[in-house]
């Protein structure tokens, strides 16, 4: 079996063996080792859906290009979303300054007037 194929997994859980779910895909293992197979994929609903997804593909050496082709989208996709969360950040963080700044001028603000009202009752300066 082509070599390219065995690396479709390759950054997976190591306990799965590569060689043995292409055999399972080729039908070329015993009835035994595929129902190890079939229980892992029983066991693990991400590994079934995957196993699912690679049977229907017709031709087994198109898995190498799919494969790629959906990590390049997967690290597109994660790429927008750091760069959303980066952007939304950074608005967060806009707000809590404007908020700290606020309350600091209230506090000034506050502490005027309330000189004032006791400069105004007769009360001495501190």
């Amino acid at each position: 079996m082509n070599d390219d194929l065995l690396n479709i997994l390759s950054n997976s859980n190591k306990d799965i063996d590569n060689q043995l779910l292409m055999d399972y895909l080729s039908g070329k293992l015993s009835a035994e080792k595929s129902h190890e197979v079939e229980k892992m994929m029983a066991d693990n609903d991400l590994f079934n859906d995957a196993m699912e997804g690679l049977q229907q593909i017709r031709d087994k050496k198109d898995i190498q290009t799919y494969v790629e082709q959906l990590n390049r989208d997967l690290q597109k996709s994660l790429t927008k979303k750091r760069e959303r969360r980066e952007k939304r950040k950074l608005k967060e963080g806009l707000w809590g300054y404007v908020a700290v700044i606020v309350i600091i001028m209230l506090c000034i603000a506050g502490y005027y007037v309330i000189k004032k009202v006791l400069a105004a009752h007769g009360y001495p300066h501190s």
